[in-house]
């Protein structure tokens, strides 16, 4: 019987997570930085959740799409930050394969769900702008619920493809991942086998759930863009605008640090900034996404305002 290269090896069980430096002091100050941004985060799109399900007037498509994509947020910074966080602190740098294939799966899943509620989210924009007055008809409350179930079910279930390849590898070599949490690439290079049929079918299918979904905002915005200038009226073409501008900003944020990162090249050199790029999407990205819907929303002013004037039941008794 042949034995193949790897198999007179030690399996590897666990995994260490690198994180980012060995300086104690640097490490605290990251620990805070972090700790706050993720707070901020958590409390963020937490109110924006609370505030869309207890304001009638902000049960509205693209409200319910919002709440949608706050609630990703949580999960999505939940499944890296928290564990970044004691690598930091703690230097427990230890993750076992499963929690790590764990953690990309739904890193992964989550991310993916996120480019095609953005898509979707355009959608709903460009009926609203483009055919106003069948807005009501077409996007009615049972195909929102379709639209963002279908999101959320179609990502986990491509990322499942590639969640279940990457656990059939065997991981023997050197058990260190130079990142702050278990990516792909990092990954499938700790491998000892073949791992070209992995790599084509993950890129094969990040590539349905980003490069798909950037199209049709694309594709949205174009014709957003065509109505909004046949808008006779200034007045009428800011109005026209300010109901995407929210979300026009933040599908910019979130591709341009997806793609930054992910255009990096491999190098030594450029590992800290791969790092640094991964940050932005993991942290600051979902902690400006309540920002940008708040301070540019009245809808959100108004609902604050509503619930910061009512006075708690024990003061009206």
């Amino acid at each position: 019987m042949v034995m193949l290269p790897w198999e007179n090896q030690t399996t590897i069980v666990e995994f260490v997570l690198r994180g980012f430096s060995s300086n104690r002091q640097l490490n605290i100050f990251l620990f805070i930085t972090f700790f706050a941004f993720y707070v901020l985060i958590i409390s963020g799109n937490i109110l924006i959740v609370l505030l869309v399900l207890f304001s009638q007037h902000l049960h509205t498509p693209m409200y319910f799409f919002l709440v949608n994509l706050s609630f990703l947020e949580i999960c999505y910074t939940s499944n890296i930050v928290p564990k970044m966080l004691l690598i930091i602190i703690a230097e427990q740098k230890t993750i076992s394969v499963a929690g790590c294939l764990a953690q990309f799966y739904f890193f992964g899943s989550l991310a993916a769900t996120e480019c095609l509620l953005l898509a979707v989210m355009s959608y709903d924009r460009y009926l609203a702008i483009c055919q106003p007055l069948r807005y009501p008809i077409l996007m009615t409350g049972p195909l929102c619920i379709r639209l963002a179930a279908s999101s959320w079910l179609c990502c986990f279930l491509l990322t499942a493809i590639t969640m279940v390849l990457l656990s059939t590898l065997p991981f023997c070599g050197p058990n260190e991942i130079d990142h702050f949490f278990c990516d792909f690439t990092p990954l499938v290079h700790l491998s000892c086998v073949d791992t070209s049929l992995t790599e084509t079918i993950a890129f094969a299918t990040s590539s349905a759930v980003t490069l798909v979904p950037f199209l049709l905002i694309a594709a949205s915005y174009s014709c957003i863009l065509v109505a909004i200038l046949r808008i006779p009226s200034g007045t009428g073409r800011r109005k026209a605008f300010s109901t995407c501008s929210s979300h026009l900003t933040v599908v910019t944020v979130f591709y341009g640090t997806l793609i930054a990162t992910y255009l990096v090249p491999s190098a030594n050199s450029s590992r800290l900034l791969r790092k640094g790029f991964s940050l932005l999407y993991t942290i600051l990205t979902p902690m400006f996404n309540p920002i940008i819907y708040s301070l540019r929303n009245r809808d959100i002013h108004e609902a604050l305002k509503m619930c910061l004037s009512k006075k708690p039941a024990f003061l009206l008794s």
